[in-house]
């Protein structure tokens, strides 16, 4: 179909805008999944429109309502609801999890919570807010905390996406460095056992007949660290879909994945970030509500390995949720 040949199932949903940028840490990664989502959808013959998140916004939502917006905000203020809870507020549908359900998968010390009461695998942790680090002393809580999660560990703000702020610690004179990276981009930090393993990612997609499981992406960072850029520096990781795993372990990936998702009530996609140990344990790390479409993120990589075409399916998933 020719990109400016609107598709009978494109008509009815009216234009779509793609919300990408934003003022977080992330907003160069935001820039870039927006605008391959954007280009994928236009290549269905939808009327795609792309926005930055500034002052001009509500006006513009405001004087002429689209049929849909998809959120590719990443970080806090794309991933924390705040964004959806005005689109509800404009009465605009919207693709993604609800402003509750994005509250809870956000927060990382909650979601791995919530994990666990579903019987869900997830490191031993610390929560640890900087003023409290400050107060009781550093190096008093720093030991306490080698002592009871032991070594290695790894450091990472609760509240950020992309592996920013995040670092392995593998001895105690690397965790004061590790704690001050965490806390430059947010005021808690979490700790957690390392786990060694393999690190897959398993994105779960509905177009409006129930969710379902994708291909699970297996990711091999040269540095041995999924850091951020081994995420979206090109050549840096080495990704395998389907991963190498057994039948047994893609199935219990997958079946870890779906209960994330089902249990924390998210919609219309999400991604589950996942280790498997030597054992075959699947531990879960975090998931994320509105993960990236760059050319090096896992989504599309799967998506691609299921035998679909990008701009279909996010289509699909636009149409299931335009009329909500």
């Amino acid at each position: 179909m020719n990109a400016d040949t609107p598709s009978p199932e494109s008509g009815s949903i009216g234009r779509v805008v793609v919300l990408a940028g934003g003022l977080s840490h992330e907003r160069d990664v935001s820039i870039r999944s927006g605008r391959r989502v954007a280009e994928a959808l236009r290549s269905t013959g939808l009327e795609v429109e792309e926005r930055d998140v500034d002052s001009s916004l509500l006006p513009a939502l405001l004087a002429d309502k689209p049929g849909c917006v998809v959120p590719m905000l990443h970080g806090e203020t794309g991933e924390d609801g705040t964004i959806r809870e005005i689109l509800e507020l404009l009465g605009i549908p919207y693709v993604g999890a609800t402003p509750a359900a994005c509250r809870v998968a956000f927060d990382k010390p909650v979601a791995k919570t919530v994990a666990q009461r579903y019987g869900v695998h997830t490191p031993a942790s610390v929560v640890l807010p900087a003023e409290s680090f400050r107060e009781l002393g550093a190096a008093a809580v720093m030991a306490l905390i080698v002592e009871r999660l032991g070594l290695p560990l790894m450091v990472k703000p609760a509240k950020s996406g992309s592996a920013l702020g995040c670092a392995v610690v593998r001895t105690p004179e690397e965790l004061p460095g590790a704690m001050v990276n965490a806390y430059a981009y947010g005021t808690v930090a979490l700790l957690e056992q390392f786990i060694e393993g393999d690190e897959v990612a398993v994105p779960i997609i509905d177009t409006g007949d129930g969710p379902r499981a994708l291909p699970v992406v297996g990711i091999k960072p040269d540095g041995g660290v999924y850091d951020y850029t081994a995420r979206y520096t090109a050549g840096s990781t080495t990704f395998q879909t389907p991963a190498g795993l057994s039948d047994e372990l893609t199935a219990e990936c997958q079946r870890v994945a779906m209960t994330i998702h089902e249990k924390f009530g998210l919609r219309d996609f999400s991604r589950s970030d996942l280790i498997v140990d030597a054992s075959g344990t699947v531990w879960f790390l975090e998931v994320n509500v509105a993960p990236g479409f760059t050319e090096t993120s896992t989504v599309p990589l799967s998506v691609q390995a299921a035998g679909l075409e990008l701009g279909s399916l996010m289509a699909g998933i636009i149409r299931s949720a335009a009329t909500r």
